[in-house]
């Protein structure tokens, strides 16, 4: 692939809900969006893993991340500078190699938008949410407020 190719490649960064069914989830819709094809799990050599702090103390790995530590840290904010840093290394090693385009979109988990979004407008590529959750499910949470308003 020559530099011109590269250049033109689009680079989605997709960012789960830091939970092992979002992140299985996500990962599948890269896969699919990456080789957009019908061989779109077959080998992915520019397929990239990244990781970014949630700020949290280390918990055991056999047991589940405390949710409503998780859900604070995502409110909070602190998952904004972890992730604009991480977005600024991919464009750096896009400058530095030929081989890797810059960011140009975001793929985020729905409920991660209190900070993909403003990470989104403060480097200027566009951004789309990704429910990873079933439509009732999401109709139920969007209509919370209401149901509990009316109790």
């Amino acid at each position: 692939m020559d530099s011109t190719e590269v250049a033109t490649k689009p680079h989605a960064v997709c960012i789960p809900v830091p939970a092992q069914s979002h992140i299985k989830a996500m990962l599948k819709f890269a896969k699919l969006l990456h080789q957009r094809g019908p061989n779109s799990l077959d080998g992915l050599p520019d397929f990239q893993y990244e990781a970014i702090s949630d700020s949290l103390p280390d918990s055991d790995e056999d047991a589940t991340q405390d949710v409503t530590l998780l859900c604070e840290s995502v409110r909070k904010q602190n998952f904004l500078a972890p992730f604009l840093a991480l977005l600024a290394k991919l464009d750096n090693d896009a400058i530095s190699t030929s081989s890797n385009p810059p960011v140009t979109c975001i793929v985020s988990a729905g409920f991660m938008s209190t900070f993909t979004i403003t990470v989104a407008e403060e480097i200027g590529v566009p951004i789309v949410l990704f429910y990873t959750i079933a439509a009732c499910s999401f109709m139920g949470i969007k209509q919370l407020g209401r149901l509990v308003c009316c109790k």
